[in-house]
């Protein structure tokens, strides 16, 4: 029998993309098994040496200075010229890629990997045996949502939402070309909820944390930029009332430290992790999230109940305005510049209860519930139009 091949053309700039290319091929197999064929590329660093370049000065100013993504952003921009018909950096290695693997669809989760990338599909694999696929994680449009991602020969583009879809077809994505599709998280985000009555026994027994107190959950990107430590301080301040959960990604440094500062705040109830693969459960047992503007992470959150207070210490990249901006007019969301600013949000809290269940109440007005089987559906029968195989679908459990 043959099999359906979908080429997944991704990149480490944040985790997202990344998050959203393996929970596509973890539904493909939970749902298709062995019919479908999914192989991830990061296509950035694989390809070029300028591409690893940028990616990793992407992360590093991620972590050291956001606001020069103000500058480094324009300058990504240009690729939505250079690339208006063909891959200008690293087309040798995407060549090779697709003559070698010939797949039936390619999908992008990443911005900078649209442009020039269908056409050199379609050039190297024929028009008729390939179908091109977006899917753009952004929650808003404006300022900060790339161009990169408007491709207008796209087959199918899959928005989060429908304000980031009204954006992408007034930039020139064909209207009968677009869904709105939600999230794409990995199965385990669906099938391990923490019930409502169980999330004290969760706090108490697999974080060792008092199942009463109020939960905050510090977060960080994979890469490990946070600013923990400018906000224990104002935690510590409630310690009878107030406990944290910290992750670090794949910052050491920052462990070592926090793991240290623990052993010095025996008064403070701390759960700290490296680079955590339960971020879905921490989020289910914390009552709000301190997280930058990442999509993924505020995406869970949002799923899973959990408002969010946005970090903008060293400014707001262009990519996280737009889900700050989604979230500040839905649902009054607030952003923190300074460690006084955490300290007065959680001062008043603390303070009177209701407030926090007004924001609460607010946060949750966005949510909105997906299956998300549909859209890992209707993308393999995209790749099956080329493909014609035959194509058993298991059953899920449902949702």
């Amino acid at each position: 029998m043959s099999k359906v091949r979908i080429l997944v053309l991704t990149s480490s700039t944040g985790g997202g993309h990344d998050a959203r290319a393996e929970a596509f091929a973890e539904w493909c197999f939970q749902l298709y098994r062995h019919d479908v064929d999914v192989r991830i590329e990061q296509m950035l660093e694989q390809s070029s040496v300028v591409n690893r370049v940028g990616v990793k000065f992407y992360n590093r100013i991620q972590q050291a200075a956001p606001w020069v993504h103000i500058w480094f952003y324009t300058v990504v921009e240009v690729l939505s010229y250079l690339n208006r018909r063909r891959v200008t950096f690293g087309a040798r290695y995407y060549t090779e890629v697709l003559r070698e693997y010939r797949p039936h669809l390619v999908f992008s989760v990443h911005d900078c990997l649209n442009r020039g990338y269908f056409q050199l599909a379609r050039q190297i694999l024929g028009a008729d045996r390939v179908r091109c696929a977006t899917y753009c994680g952004e929650f808003s449009g404006g300022w900060g949502y790339s161009r990169n991602w408007i491709e207008p020969t796209v087959d199918l583009y899959i928005s989060r939402t429908p304000t980031a879809r009204d954006f992408a077809v007034k930039k020139g994505i064909p209207a009968e070309k677009t869904l709105v599709r939600g999230n794409l998280m990995l199965p385990t985000a669906y099938l391990e909820p923490i019930p409502p009555g169980q999330r004290g026994t969760f706090r108490e027994h697999r974080l060792g944390l008092r199942p009463d107190l109020f939960t905050v959950f510090l977060a960080t990107g994979g890469n490990g930029a946070n600013n923990h430590a400018n906000l224990l301080p104002a935690l510590v301040k409630h310690a009878d009332r107030v406990q944290a959960i910290v992750i670090c990604g794949k910052n050491k440094q920052a462990y070592h430290d926090l793991v240290h500062w623990r052993a010095n705040h025996p008064e403070f109830n701390c759960y700290i992790e490296g680079y955590s693969e339960i971020v879905h459960l921490l989020i289910q047992a914390s009552d709000v999230i301190v997280t930058r503007g990442g999509t993924t992470t505020c995406a869970k959150a949002l799923h899973f109940e959990c408002p969010i207070i946005f970090n903008a210490f060293g400014g707001i990249m262009p990519q996280e305005e737009l889900t700050w901006k989604f979230f500040r007019n839905g649902a009054g969301c607030e952003k923190i510049e300074h460690a006084a600013d955490f300290e007065a949000i959680l001062d008043q809290w603390m303070a009177d209860s209701a407030i926090y269940g007004k924001v609460r109440d607010e946060f949750l007005k966005l949510r909105y519930v997906d299956d998300p089987t549909v859209v890992i559906d209707e993308l393999v029968a995209l790749a099956n139009q080329p493909a014609h195989a035959r194509l058993k679908r298991r059953p899920f459990p449902p949702l």
